[in-house]
């Protein structure tokens, strides 16, 4: 087997440079602990000196027992000074870390130009640093900034900054493609002559301008880099950081490179949806390895063909990396589509039976109408199992009534809902900050009496797309919900030429979806199984 590879996340940190991405120390916190979790050797958790909220993460931090290594980062010590006397640098020994990593200049452009100093300085400097932290008792990683691009413009200087760290005692030389323009070509013939000319180990680090970090991140491995650097999601600034979620499994399974254990592999997808959601960053549904489609199958010949055998259409097994297969029904499925959803639920269906038929058709004048079921699953079992006769309605609606106010600089909505449960008239009223979040009060308030699990029940995400353009505010627009019990997800789906009646269709389905899930739980002696949103059968 060949020899393993290194993980350094540094999610915490050059991933946090990414637009719209911000952590608490709270957050950072658990994000530690799931990347820990997950196996990852190295976890680089921002500047111990720079902001409060990284010295309270690296703080409390002390107290996780990590496996991996917490990693605080700095930069070399300032021109013309003394490593002793520099304020990053003791603060990252004094913050107790067992690993750190220096960035410093190794493009004599960035010398002159950013530094202003001399090359002989700025080797100086590099060599200082690491001297000090070697001296600390700590272990040392020499982030050679803009690695490449130097190489490129001056070779023997961009060489020379490199033993200047591997002299002073830098445990990894780290070569970073800074504004990720260079190719994989590149990056495997400069690596190459590194490893030929040097004997510390090699690590690599990219970023994504030009769509090739994750590339760029295996030509090096191939060439003997034995670190690599990268972040959960691809997170960084600009474009984006290497994205560990796409580098593992192409080392692990592609290529054969000992990254994680199988069993921590298979946490990668729940490990990147994880952070996600700490990080309020959406994941886009066909990242690769880790994404909501990445196994996702939509058209007829293709579920047809994975039916028989999923390698014809996927080229791994979606659960190495903790994903599942699915099978989605639209307009352009097939009779397969169907088949494969309905017997995932357990459904007596098959290519002869006329229901499938219907349902076929069925589900192409909705999506007509302007209805998505690919990202709405919730919505969709809901109209396989009504078609099946397997659901019962659990409630109906009489009427509802919005009122929207503006007193005092502020809106208010309020929301009067009028429902039948169970054959019993309830009549609700409750306010919200908005039409959605009303009507979502008073629904709720009417059925918690009759199932007070319904309070567990949170709207974790709402989206509205308008679908024909053209009629411009007279248009239709699909809502689509999502909602989530802290167990598990769901999405629905509503569609009207009026937002309030689109949202009020993903909200029934919402709920409905989740009396459907408590089902599977024992009800109490005193409620009929019918209650909870199922026929007996």
């Amino acid at each position: 087997m060949a020899q393993a590879i290194s993980i350094f996340d540094t999610t915490l940190r050059d991933g946090t440079q990414g637009e719209g991405i911000s952590l608490s120390a709270d957050d950072k916190l658990k994000i530690a602990q799931k990347l820990d979790a997950l196996g990852v050797h190295y976890i680089e958790g921002g500047n111990p000196g720079s902001n409060s909220k990284d010295i309270e993460f690296f703080q409390r931090a002390k107290n996780l027992r990590l496996n991996a290594k917490l990693t605080a980062f700095g930069s070399t010590r300032r021109k013309n000074s003394l490593a002793e006397h520099d304020t990053s640098l003791i603060r990252i020994v004094e913050s107790g870390v067992p690993a750190a990593t220096l960035v410093g200049k190794s493009w004599d452009f960035h010398v002159h130009t950013a530094l202003q100093t001399t090359l002989e300085e700025n080797l100086a400097m590099i060599y200082d640093s690491f001297a000090f932290l070697k001296r600390s008792g700590v272990e040392a990683i020499y982030d050679a900034e803009h690695f490449f691009d130097g190489y490129k413009h001056n070779p023997e200087y961009a060489l020379a900054a490199l033993r200047s760290a591997q002299d002073a005692g830098a445990d990894w030389l780290v070569l970073c493609d800074t504004n990720g323009g260079t190719l994989p070509s590149e990056i495997h013939e400069i690596v190459s002559r590194v490893r030929s000319e040097l004997t510390a180990p090699i690590g690599i680090h990219t970023h994504n301008d030009c769509e090739l970090a994750v590339a760029n991140t295996l030509a090096a491995v191939q060439a003997g880099a034995r670190q690599v650097q990268g972040t959960i999601n691809g997170y960084g600034e600009r474009c984006g950081n290497a994205n560990l979620c796409s580098i593992i499994p192409n080392l692990q399974l592609k290529m054969n490179y000992p990254c994680l254990s199988p069993e921590q592999l298979q946490s990668l997808t729940s490990t990147a949806r994880y952070i996600s959601e700490i990080a309020n960053a959406t994941m886009p549904v066909g990242q690769p390895f880790v994404g909501n489609a990445a196994f996702a199958h939509k058209g007829g010949i293709h579920v047809s063909a994975i039916m028989k055998d999923s390698k014809t259409y996927e080229h791994i097994q979606p659960q190495l990396v903790g994903n599942k297969q699915r099978i989605l029904v639209s307009e352009l499925a097939g009779q397969s589509n169907i088949i494969s959803k309905a017997q995932e639920l357990g459904l007596d269906i098959n290519a002869n039976n006329d229901k499938t038929k219907q349902i076929m058709e069925q589900i192409k004048e909705l999506e007509h109408q302007g209805y998505q079921y690919e990202g709405a699953d919730a919505s969709l079992e809901l109209l396989l199992r009504d078609a099946f006769g397997e659901t019962k309605a659990v409630f109906t609606l009489d009427s509802f009534k919005m009122i929207m106010e503006k007193s005092a600089g502020q809106m208010n909505a309020e929301a009067i809902v009028k429902v039948n449960v169970d054959g019993q008239s309830v009549y609700t009223a409750a306010e919200g900050n908005g039409p959605v979040n009303a009507l979502d009060n008073a629904l709720r308030k009417a059925l918690v009496q009759f199932f007070p699990n319904i309070n567990a029940i949170h709207l974790t995400d709402y989206k509205v797309r308008v679908i024909d353009e053209k009629d411009a505010t007279a248009a239709k627009v699909r809502v689509l919900m999502e909602s989530t019990d802290f167990t598990s997800s769901w999405s629905t789906v509503g569609v009207s030429s009026n937002v309030i009646e689109a949202s009020w269709e993903a909200l029934v389905d919402s709920f409905r979806y989740a009396l459907l899930k408590m089902d599977k739980v024992e009800p109490a002696q005193d409620e009929p199984r019918e209650r909870f949103g199922l026929v007996n059968h």
